[in-house]
């Protein structure tokens, strides 16, 4: 993995700083946990290197530049987070030193100006799912990140389960239900997703954190369950219920990424998993185990098996790998996030802390990943 050297100007910037458009709202289910991921990753940026630029997407889609010190003074809390609705709204137009910002009040047209590099902190649709990523490659701007198809396999939770399955990675039993089929013949559908057996669990094809996820325990709360999991999409995946241990790992890189340490999340929530309530509202939800209690054979198959989810589903600058492990020590993938969280309590900036990685360096790091690859994808040949 190259990078510049420390205070160096990877590409056109204002005064030799580069100026980093932090992305960060959206119109996802997981929007008060990406402004909160948002607030965490602009105060970790060197400043002897990086101008941030906090731009807020409301849940109507507008794109805002956000106050750096509103952010700072927000509570951890989501239920209290929210995005100031008065702040200047901006479009985004191609410029050749980079994206522009445009204002489009009169009065704010003097304040903005290039962005050299983004930082789309987006989780969930509209943001980690290539939607964003199509768009900044059609701006021809570096990002942190996978890329338009990375994105797009790692959302989609049925997808990036039948890909691993494909190249002999082991993943839990799932069964993928469609909302017009559960519509149209609801018995069927629930006959189908009860053939795992229960308990079960029952998500939202392409959503994080945990949002619209239920346990079922039994045939008679399946329907309701399901229900709840399509208000959040057209297509919902039911897995088994795994017993065993809920097992982390970090990925950072492009051509030849590297693995972190290895963390383990204990639960200890009522609702007996890793729910949304458990790990950001609930302080004594769940615990955050680092390193992992786990043997030197255990924790090389995770690492050497995380940066093979990474390569297999086209990921790129970062990426968290979730794992179950059984007691007979079977090592399951549950999923990957491209974006994962930058909250005070989110295991992908933690694992690298633990491994001697500080998140201004990390931050420095992936923001060097996003140019480093930007750079590759310039040189390629457009025409003949």
């Amino acid at each position: 993995m190259s990078a510049p050297a420390h205070g160096s100007k990877s590409v056109d910037g204002l005064d030799g700083l580069l100026r980093v458009g932090v992305l960060f709202g959206g119109r996802s289910a997981e929007h008060e946990i990406s402004i909160l991921s948002a607030r965490n990753v602009i105060a970790a940026l060197d400043r002897t290197r990086f101008v941030p630029v906090p731009i807020g997407i409301d849940r109507d889609g507008t794109w805002r530049i956000e106050s750096e010190k509103r952010l700072e003074g927000l509570l951890a809390d989501p239920r209290h987070v929210h995005l100031d609705t008065s702040a200047p709204v901006v479009t985004l137009e191609p410029h050749p030193r980079g994206g522009k910002l445009v204002a489009r009040e009169p009065a704010h047209a003097s304040l903005f100006g290039s962005i050299d590099v983004v930082f789309p902190v987006l989780h969930g649709p509209g943001g980690e799912d290539g939607t964003v990523q199509g768009l900044l490659d059609l701006a021809d701007l570096p990002y942190v990140g996978a890329g338009l198809l990375g994105s797009a396999i790692g959302m989609d939770k049925d997808v990036t389960k039948r890909l691993l399955r494909d190249a002999g990675i082991p993943v839990a039993r799932f069964v993928v239900l469609r909302k017009f089929d559960f519509e149209r013949d609801p018995g069927t559908a629930a006959e189908k997703a009860a053939s795992l057996g229960f308990p079960c669990f029952t998500k939202p094809a392409n959503l994080g954190s945990s949002v619209g996820v239920r346990r079922v325990a039994s045939r008679a709360e399946l329907h309701e369950a399901l229900a709840y999991a399509f208000d959040f999409d057209t297509k919902v995946i039911v897995e088994e219920a795994v017993v065993g241990r809920e097992i982390e790992c970090s990925v950072l890189g492009n051509d030849e990424p590297i693995a972190s340490g290895v963390g383990e999340i204990v639960v200890e929530h009522p609702a007996g998993f890793y729910s949304y309530d458990a790990k950001y509202v609930d302080e004594a939800g769940a615990r955050l185990v680092i390193p992992a209690e786990l043997s030197a054979l255990v924790l090389a198959n995770v690492r050497d098996t995380a940066v093979r989810v990474f390569q297999v589903l086209e990921c790129a600058g970062l990426a968290r790998v979730d794992f179950f492990l059984r007691k007979d020590g079977t090592l399951l993938v549950n999923e990957i996030n491209t974006l994962p969280g930058f909250t005070r309590i989110s295991m992908y900036p933690k694992l690298w802390e633990v491994a001697g990685i500080e998140r201004t360096e990390l931050v420095s790091r992936l923001v060097d990943l996003a140019i480093e690859r930007h750079r590759a994808k310039t040189n390629l040949v457009h025409a003949r």
